[in-house]
C-alpha cells in the first residue's frame, strides 16, 4: 500500500478519513508485533510511512475542527486576519 498524500487526506470526508486511520493503525501494530517477535519485515521503513500517515490524518481533523469553531465564534478566519493587520497599521502611525 503507498503511502497517502495531504491533499488525498484533505479531499476525504471525515467518515473515510476515519477509516484510513483505523487501518494505518490496525497496520501499524501489526508490524510493530512483528518486531517484536523477532522477525524481519519485507519495509522496516514502512512503519515511519505508516506513522506519518496517522499524523498526517489526525492534524488534518484538527484543524478542521479549530477552524469550525474559529468560525462559529467569529465567523470567518478571514475577519481575525483583517482585525490584526487593521492594529498593525494603527500601531505603525503611532
Amino acid at each position: 500500500m503507498p503511502f497517502i498524500r495531504l491533499r488525498e487526506i484533505q479531499e476525504m470526508s471525515p467518515e473515510k478519513r476515519m477509516e484510513k486511520l483505523a487501518e494505518f493503525k490496525t497496520e501499524l501494530s501489526r508490524l510493530k508485533a512483528m518486531v517484536r517477535a523477532g522477525g524481519a519485515i519485507e519495509n522496516p521503513s514502512r512503519i515511519r510511512e505508516i506513522k506519518r500517515a496517522i499524523a498526517r490524518i489526525l492534524t488534518v481533523s484538527n484543524e478542521e475542527k479549530t477552524s469550525l469553531k474559529v468560525s462559529e465564534k467569529t465567523g470567518s478566519r478571514s475577519k481575525i486576519k483583517h482585525e490584526s493587520e487593521d492594529r498593525m497599521k494603527i500601531a505603525r502611525e503611532n
